[in-house]
């Protein structure tokens, strides 16, 4: 979905992932689209992975847009057709109802070829901005804006840090302009043209991400980084993955049992890489443990106020070495870069 990458066709990707195939390696996709077009999408991937003969995992997977909630049921199928037929694939998802990115996944695809420069002088040009404009009502509509300003938060603008939390339709509001999807849809180039922002999009259903995580070969993920405490309102996401699949749909909903959520997110997404030392507790295995309370663990980090540490974790060992010792960091750094074992590079 994000420029360049957006412009490469479906024949690059199948050499590009032949090539990865041939030294153990696997074609893991932040595929094209995910709200109209994820059959598509979908489709891509299985083709993709069928062509090149290699293992592949859909990113994140989710539905956006509500036109389409509901369609995991046919995304899920048609993974399970390909894997009827031999085909290797999985799946990785965050288990929450809102995505985050730039606003520019919001602008059509032709809007964000070229330089800089290119880019800049089509906004200039009144009628490609009224072109650029009206794909993002449409985007605003059916796609992440969820088909209301308020479903988009400003997360990180640092060009002005007073956005940061604020929604499109307090925005415009702020600036006496109607609060309307067409407005936003200016607004969002405006903002484009200041400097640019992350965004969190409320436009996912809650049907969705279940069925997604209840399925066999999907893993938890969380999609984040490691954000600065109190740097803009991110996505709790970066701060409370792990610990809401554990705490909130395991423990309180019972989506998925215990064990099932802790092999999803270590022993099962370890093998999937390669990683045959790592994610579970044996002989012989590097001793990267986390010991937590069942009865405790929960996400603490909200969509209003994401700098908060998730709660139920007492200690972190990480290759045999405590990072955390009763809640309480202890300095060390014995992390490293991992290879995985079935690389076969120089």
């Amino acid at each position: 979905v994000y420029a360049p990458g957006s412009f490469a066709p479906t024949e690059e990707l199948v050499e590009l992932a032949a090539e990865a195939g041939r030294h153990g390696g696997i074609y893991i996709t932040h595929m094209r689209q995910e709200g109209l077009e994820i059959m598509a999408s979908v489709a891509e991937t299985i083709a993709i992975a069928e062509r090149a003969r290699v293992p592949a995992q859909i990113t994140h997977h989710k539905i956006i847009g509500a036109s389409m909630w509901g369609r995991s049921v046919e995304t899920l199928a048609m993974v399970n057709a390909a894997l009827a037929r031999g085909l290797d694939l999985s799946i990785d998802q965050y288990p929450y109802t809102a995505s985050s990115t730039r606003l520019t996944v919001l602008f059509p695809r032709w809007a964000l070829d070229g330089d800089a420069k290119t880019r800049r002088a089509r906004l200039v040009d009144p009628e490609q901005r009224e072109r650029i404009r009206q794909a993002i009502v449409t985007s605003m509509i059916e796609d992440r804006g969820g088909n209301d300003p308020a479903k988009v938060a400003l997360a990180d603008c640092s060009w002005n840090p007073a956005l940061n939390g604020k929604d499109l339709s307090e925005v415009l509001g702020e600036q006496g302009r109607p609060v309307t999807v067409d407005e936003a849809a200016a607004l969002v180039i405006e903002l484009r043209e200041a400097g640019g922002c992350t965004a969190v999009y409320h436009a996912i259903d809650e049907a969705d991400v279940v069925r997604i995580m209840r399925h066999p070969r999907s893993m938890v993920a969380s999609d984040g980084g490691i954000e600065a405490p109190g740097n803009g309102v991110p996505h709790p996401r970066n701060y409370g993955a792990f610990a809401r699949v554990l705490g909130h749909y395991a423990r309180e909903r019972g989506v998925l049992s215990l064990q099932q959520a802790i092999h999803k997110m270590s022993g099962m997404p370890a093998a999937r890489i390669g990683l045959a030392d790592r994610g579970t507790l044996a002989p012989g295995s590097i001793a990267d443990v986390t010991v937590f309370d069942p009865d405790r663990i929960i996400d603490r980090a909200t969509f209003e106020d994401p700098h908060q540490y998730a709660e139920g974790v007492h200690h972190v060992f990480v290759a045999g070495r405590a990072v955390l010792l009763e809640g309480e960091t202890t300095g060390a750094r014995p992390g490293r870069v991992l290879r995985s074992g079935a690389y076969r590079g120089n």
